[in-house]
């Protein structure tokens, strides 16, 4: 039986909204439409118009190692050819196995739960954080987080969110949360030391009412601003948190599979966290999947002839063959070449430190295959800071997409990018501060 190749799609809106589109974090009456690709190839996004655009942030962190990279998008196929989906409730399948030994090596935790996303794979954890003490006869329903967290949209990661304009429509709906503060540092900070010991200090009068969990990015938080932490803070925040018998909650998302100079920024902060929320770069970026990480102590406190004690959550995509087939080729290829990885931070460090010294430039900081610095501007600092659109309409003029957090600009490429490209990022960077600084009252 002869098979017809898949229809090409051709009709165009360029330069104009579609209209049936609705796309994320946008505000339509005040953004131009956006540009229309056609595929990707390496760290390059190829537009329908021929030109070719560095994707400097891995669009949105998931494409770990490149557009179309060959042996993941092999290993999807020759897995859809045998089996593409089945129940996880009642089946379980070799990719799927394969993948749950291998990440409980990795992490060190023993038992792996199923979703679909970064903000599932939250909720998975805080569902299974507060289930914990309830099957174990104790109510705590106490849960601290970070100032300036990100976690998700879904309801409960809003909730253990940064309370802002993305949620506050259903603030009144969130479950309330204690707030610690997020000691960022940046190179040459004065003051951090003494920032940090405040911050522990506050962690501490909180863990003195019994609590369920700590949630917290390790490393850096992402949509927060790429807010970087010391490692030694955090061991200093998971001494306390475990001697308070809390668990804690390790959010890898974004910092996962190598993108803070480690497999897991776990690792790097020499944490051991009782739960770990996976997804992004998971899959290489090809196909949406979430992961939750739990010790065997928490799957223990669930097994039981009471039903009471089952942990009622799934997905109708829980453990998607497709996605286990490319998060295990993405897995074989950092194992492959642990050095894409490990030494992307020495990529980065003497463009930055060049760039560091512009008079436009504050508060740079590294870790891993994530640049980020602040643009110094006569705005307020934060998300609404215009700068950082201007910044992105001068990268993309010059074939490189970035997307600023308001004045944080931060660079977070495939680990395939080249040199010649890294180099081609820095400088359009470099060039674009000159121009909008030359141009505009605000810099």
């Amino acid at each position: 039986m002869n098979q017809s190749s898949p229809r090409t799609i051709t009709n165009s809106f360029a330069g104009q909204w579609h209209p049936n589109l609705w796309p994320p974090f946008t505000q339509i009456t005040s953004s131009k439409p956006p540009k229309r690709v056609l595929s990707g190839n390496g760290a390059m996004l190829i537009r329908d118009d021929g030109t070719s655009i560095i994707d400097a942030i891995s669009s949105w962190w998931v494409t770990l190692h490149g557009h179309g990279d060959r042996y993941i998008a092999e290993a999807i196929y020759h897995q859809a050819l045998e089996l593409e989906q089945v129940i996880f409730a009642d089946f379980t399948h070799p990719q799927a196995e394969q993948l749950a030994h291998r990440l409980s090596k990795a992490t060190g935790l023993e038992r792996l739960f199923f979703s679909d996303n970064g903000s599932t794979a939250v909720e998975v954890a805080i569902k299974l954080a507060l289930q914990w003490w309830h099957n174990q006869g104790e109510e705590r329903q106490h849960i601290i987080a970070f100032d300036g967290a990100y976690h998700g949209d879904t309801f409960g990661a809003m909730s253990v969110g940064e309370r802002n304009l993305f949620n506050k429509p259903f603030e009144k709906l969130l479950f309330p949360v204690s707030r610690v503060p997020w000691p960022s540092t940046w190179w040459n900070d004065p003051n951090i030391d003494e920032r940090e010991k405040q911050a522990i200090k506050e962690l501490e009068f909180l863990l003195e009412v019994p609590t369920a969990a700590v949630i917290l990015e390790p490393l850096v938080q992402g949509a927060g601003g790429m807010a970087m932490v010391r490692p030694e803070f955090l061991e200093k925040v998971e001494k306390i948190v475990h001697q308070s018998k809390t668990l804690l909650i390790a959010d890898e998302v974004m910092v996962g599979f190598g993108r803070t100079g480690s497999l897991f920024a776990s690792q790097r902060a020499k944490l051991s966290p009782d739960l770990m929320c996976l997804s992004k770069g998971l899959t290489g970026g090809f196909l949406p999947m979430g992961i939750t990480m739990a010790s065997q102590k928490i799957f223990d406190a669930f097994l039981d002839s009471n039903p009471e004690k089952t942990f009622w959550h799934g997905h109708s995509f829980t453990a998607n063959p497709l996605g286990c087939a490319a998060a295990n080729a993405s897995l074989d290829l950092l194992e492959k070449n642990p050095n894409s990885y490990l030494n992307f931070e020495s990529r980065h460090l003497t463009h930055l430190k060049q760039l560091a010294i512009h008079p436009k430039v504050k508060k740079v900081r590294l870790a891993g295959t994530i640049a980020a610095f602040e643009l110094d501007t006569n705005e307020k600092d934060g998300y609404l800071n215009t700068t950082g659109k201007a910044m992105k309409t001068y990268a993309l003029d010059h074939n490189v997409f970035i997307r600023p957090l308001g004045n944080v600009i931060y660079l977070l490429p495939p680990l395939c990018i080249t040199d010649k490209q890294l180099k081609h990022c820095y400088k359009t960077l470099h060039d674009g501060l000159d121009e909008i600084n030359s141009s505009r009252a605000m810099l």
